[in-house]
């Protein structure tokens, strides 16, 4: 079984790398390069920034960092970014995938990103989010209606 056996950020560069090798096969983003890489810059730094904010977030709390191991959890960590995402490093770890297919130039290598949100759902939130819920109960539940997997 696929669930958290690939260790998220090797997720990211595995799909990175066929982003890469899709990149020149499809029809190419039509914009001008200084808007194009001014964009890419952007959603990069945001994508470097929630994945920050949410390890800080775990290290104040004292709780474990390591997506593989949820029942590890000695707390339901639910502010500082945790407020407005449950996988504030899976947004930022998405936001430079898609930073990276703006600055690819590429329409293929966008749905690299589509598959990237496809597989941590399947993969990786779903079994983590199942080991939250049976170590946290209600108190992840109610967390779960309040706060948007995603963003």
């Amino acid at each position: 079984m696929l669930e958290k056996r690939i260790p998220p950020l090797a997720l990211v560069l595995i799909v990175g790398l066929l982003m890469w090798a899709i990149a020149n096969s499809g029809p190419r983003i039509e914009a001008g390069e200084t808007l194009r890489l001014a964009l890419a810059a952007i959603l990069f730094v945001l994508g470097t920034l929630f994945p920050l904010a949410g390890v800080i977030s775990f290290r104040r709390s004292k709780t474990t960092v390591d997506p593989r191991k949820p029942e590890a959890s000695s707390t339901l960590v639910s502010s500082g970014v945790y407020r407005y995402s449950r996988n504030p490093m899976y947004v930022g770890f998405g936001l430079w995938l898609l930073a990276w297919g703006i600055f690819l130039a590429s329409v293929w290598a966008l749905v690299g990103v589509i598959f990237f949100v496809l597989y941590m759902n399947r993969f990786q939130i779903e079994p983590e989010e199942r080991a939250l819920r049976e170590s946290f109960g209600d108190a992840f539940r109610e967390y779960e209606r309040r706060v948007r997997r995603w963003f």
